[in-house]
């Protein structure tokens, strides 16, 4: 029975910690999203004329600023700096929406798609969640997929910075749509099965599918339900 008892006790032990890293992944992520509205509102309202001027090197800057905080981030999950440089991250984020939000405002219905986006997003991350706190089925094999796509959709963002075709960017926006649901559902799972222990670092993940998909259905939205009279 010892051995039994010991083995029920550990199972029990480290179900609790992986629902904690999951609750304060959560409960960092809802914190994240105040300094990303804040960023989104000062970003809406900046001029960003110097990016049109020079869209290579600013790219590169954003690129540069992108990684470096979350090589930061990465290199501080497991203490509280982590914290602090993750809402600076999502501050920075929110600016940089800041250009896709301008060109939303200026449809006549632009406010009411970034609603639909926001409520979407919402909806995708819940069910995502919901399945992966639930399902039994292991999988860590769409890892190795989602590392490919990643890559296939890196190439295809930097192609089209020099090709600038339009239909190019709505493919490319949709394939992001769908690929960051699955990496939410993914990253949510790997949780779940205790494959990362800290939720900063989860936090961080799972923000960034949240933004890319957010971005990518206020695109298409804009695209296909945009009113420009």
């Amino acid at each position: 029975m010892q051995p039994n008892l010991h083995t029920a006790y550990q199972s029990t032990a480290l179900s609790g910690s992986r629902h904690k890293v999951l609750r304060n992944t959560y409960a960092l992520l809802g914190l994240s999203m105040i300094p990303t509205v804040i960023g989104a509102a000062v970003g809406a309202n900046m001029n960003f004329a110097f990016m049109a001027g020079s869209p290579i090197m600013s790219m590169i800057a954003i690129l540069a600023l992108f990684y470096g905080l979350t090589f930061a981030i990465e290199a501080n999950r497991n203490n509280a700096l982590g914290v602090p440089l993750m809402l600076l991250f999502t501050l920075l984020m929110g600016v940089l929406l800041g250009p896709l939000l301008q060109a939303a405002f200026k449809l006549a219905n632009g406010s009411q798609l970034i609603m639909v986006a926001g409520g979407a997003t919402t909806l995708v991350f819940a069910v995502m969640a919901g399945i992966a706190t639930t399902t039994k089925r292991d999988l860590n094999g769409m890892g190795k997929f989602l590392m490919v796509g990643a890559i296939v959709l890196m190439v295809a963002v930097v192609a089209n910075i020099f090709l600038q075709l339009p239909l190019m960017s709505l493919v490319i926006s949709a394939a992001f749509a769908l690929f960051s649901s699955l990496m939410i559902l993914w990253q949510v799972k790997t949780i779940v099965d205790g494959g990362e222990t800290s939720y900063i670092s989860a936090a961080l993940g799972i923000y960034i599918s949240i933004y890319n998909l957010f971005t990518s259905l206020l695109h298409l939205l804009m695209a296909f339900a945009g009113d420009r009279d």
